[in-house]
């Protein structure tokens, strides 16, 4: 089997990349290297194994057709992407161009050039929008959807809000419509919150990465000043271990022919969500440490719960999450010990392997 990874360098790519070479499959990784962390990925994945490496970009016609006609890949998986809500609010053109035009470009290719080739496409629960039509119960630590109180399906309307829920969920639609009218194997995955090795969190991107990050410069003493928070912290998704990441997308190649064409919400589940406030009390319990923090004004689009309903997945595909949430956070820690960069208030550096 040839595997091309659209965004084989960042947190998803990586780690679909790294299964590849695991199964000792050929291996075409394409990225452009931009994003923070995605260099050090591909040092990683050189250590793991051989592989081509493509320097390119997905928003460059020409990039993405050269490959795709050059390796004709059995398997695309697209992870390639502009992920922040922020940055899509900030240069909304570049968002367009990486989500909506990028994967159109893809599309095009394979139409063209490969067309037995199947594509995994990574979207977004923004698809959906602020989902603020429907009623919510507060508690102490969450918010609760009362029509959907175990999570959401595919049935949910779609509700393109904000730069990035566009261009996510213009690619999205293109992705269903291009296996409906020329007959391409694609499937979607509209992904809630995602974590665990290889996740380069940043301020706008990775929440649960960045509050463990957070959570041991307390450990360490490095930050003393409070937090800060979007929101009231009660917001609610479920998350999803990179490993989990992983057997979803191997075990849809299996399945295509029944995930061809189709939507699927995928997370962690409803046993594996959480707010913000209960993130914080599993990192006060597992770290010995206290949360302080001052809240700011909520995010726009920022939906107060979003959990998935992972029936579809389940049924079509015969997947399912392995990995609690507690646990998942426990292994992310172990990570970030042994890989991430800490810097304290004196500017001193403490530089983690990688």
């Amino acid at each position: 089997m040839r595997y091309l990874v659209l965004g084989g360098c960042g947190f998803v790519g990586s780690n679909l990349s790294a299964e590849v070479l695991k199964r000792k499959e050929e291996l075409i990784l394409f990225d452009n290297l931009h994003r923070y962390g995605s260099s050090s990925n591909l040092e990683w994945l050189e250590s793991l194994g051989e592989f081509k490496f493509v320097h390119g970009d997905i928003r460059n016609c020409n990039d993405v057709e050269t490959v795709i006609r050059e390796t004709t890949p059995d398997v695309i998986f697209n992870v390639a992407a502009q992920v922040a809500m922020t940055t899509s609010i900030e240069d909304p053109r570049a968002d367009f161009e990486i989500n909506a035009l990028g994967s159109f470009n893809v599309l095009e290719a394979v139409r063209i050039h490969s067309p037995d080739s199947v594509i995994l496409f990574s979207c977004t629960n923004k698809v959906y929008g602020e989902l603020d039509e429907l009623h919510y119960r507060e508690t102490a630590t969450r918010y609760i959807c009362e029509e959907y109180p175990r999570g959401f399906d595919e049935t949910l309307p779609l509700d393109f809000s904000s730069p990035y829920g566009c261009s996510k969920g213009a690619a999205d639609q293109y992705m269903i419509d291009y296996a409906r009218m020329f007959g391409l194997k694609t499937a979607v995955f509209r992904h809630s919150s995602m974590y665990g090795d290889r996740q380069w969190a940043t301020y706008d991107q990775g929440w649960i990465g960045w509050f463990l990050v957070k959570a041991m410069e307390i450990k360490q003493g490095m930050l003393t000043e409070p937090l800060t928070i979007s929101g009231d912290g009660k917001q609610v998704r479920d998350i999803l271990d990179a490993s989990d990441i992983v057997s979803l997308y191997f075990e849809a190649v299996e399945k295509i022919d029944q995930a061809k064409g189709q939507a699927f919400n995928v997370g962690g589940g409803f046993d594996n969500s959480l707010s913000l406030l209960e993130l914080f009390e599993i990192l006060e319990q597992e770290l010995d440490i206290k949360m302080h923090y001052t809240t700011l004004e909520w995010r726009p689009v920022d939906q107060r719960v979003f959990i998935a309903d992972i029936g579809k997945a389940t049924d079509l595909i015969g997947w399912r999450p392995k990995v609690d949430k507690v646990q998942g956070i426990r292994n992310m820690i172990a990570w970030l010990k042994d890989n991430w960069t800490f810097e304290d208030a004196a500017g001193n550096v403490e530089t983690k392997s990688v």
